[in-house]
């Protein structure tokens, strides 16, 4: 079918400012992209794990599942950690640990109120004796927590950083959890955040997060001095009692 469309007398330019007009809106309304420059999504770019055994990817990633809550980074993370590091149940009436099942076994009602949706959120050092409780909760006799928060942006401690990326990349026996500014790393929220590390790519120097954000990410690879920038980046007022906070690796360990 034809539809033939009457115009009115055209005024001289006036077709070309309206498409101008309507052309400017357009190009500044178009949308970011999801991952800004420094977050690779692992869709895009899996060749580490094609060619290395990297035991951490394999041992979390099927445990790292999205966190209940927009508030619920921290239990998200832990119980994907100590998941992972607990394997598959041998039993068939044993499930696999849900955060809300984590929550009710650690019985800190301080994580369930920060966990809760609205809730603010934990802070780093609250993240290390959660994670501690839920060690001694789930009866994992023998593990530990030990923490490096930077302090600096500085070689030193990128070197520090380097060193416990590969020493966790060692083995499937251990595992990171990560506190850092979620943004620093995505280019978008502003804000801070807990996940899981799940590979250190040492020969190009870039590290795989596995995200519990999964509203919104998949796992993406980072840069590790990005990282670094990521876990030094204080927290804004906005974020209330959040402010000022920094972030850092929680080493799950025996």
């Amino acid at each position: 079918m034809t539809i033939i469309t009457r115009f009115a007398p055209a005024v001289p330019g006036l077709f070309i400012v309206a498409a101008l007009l309507a052309a400017g809106p357009a190009r500044s309304e178009e949308p970011a992209p999801k991952l800004g420059p420094d977050a690779v999504p692992l869709t895009v770019d899996h060749a580490y794990l094609a060619k290395n055994a990297a035991p951490d990817y394999w041992a979390f990633s099927a445990f790292v599942k999205p966190q209940f809550t927009t508030s619920a980074c921290s239990i998200a993370a832990v119980t994907g950690a100590l998941n992972g590091l607990r394997g598959l149940p041998a039993h068939s009436e044993d499930t696999v640990t849900t955060q809300q099942q984590m929550l009710e076994l650690v019985a800190d009602p301080d994580w369930k109120t920060l966990s809760a949706e609205g809730g603010d959120g934990v802070k780093f050092d609250q993240l290390v004796a959660f994670t501690g409780e839920a060690i001694k909760a789930t009866a994992m006799e023998g593990y530990r927590t030990e923490v490096l928060k930077p302090a600096a942006d500085d070689a030193a401690t990128l070197d520090e950083v380097r060193a416990l990326l590969k020493a966790n990349e060692a083995s499937e026996d251990d595992a990171l959890l990560l506190y850092f500014n979620q943004g620093v790393v995505t280019g978008d929220w502003d804000g801070p955040h807990v996940s899981v590390i799940g590979a250190y790519d040492a020969e190009a120097d870039r590290v795989l997060i596995l995200e519990v954000d999964q509203e919104w990410y998949i796992p993406y690879w980072t840069p590790t001095p990005v990282l670094l920038k990521a876990m030094l980046k204080p927290t804004g007022e906005e974020h209330g009692v959040l402010k000022g906070e920094t972030g850092g690796l929680v080493h799950i360990v025996k």
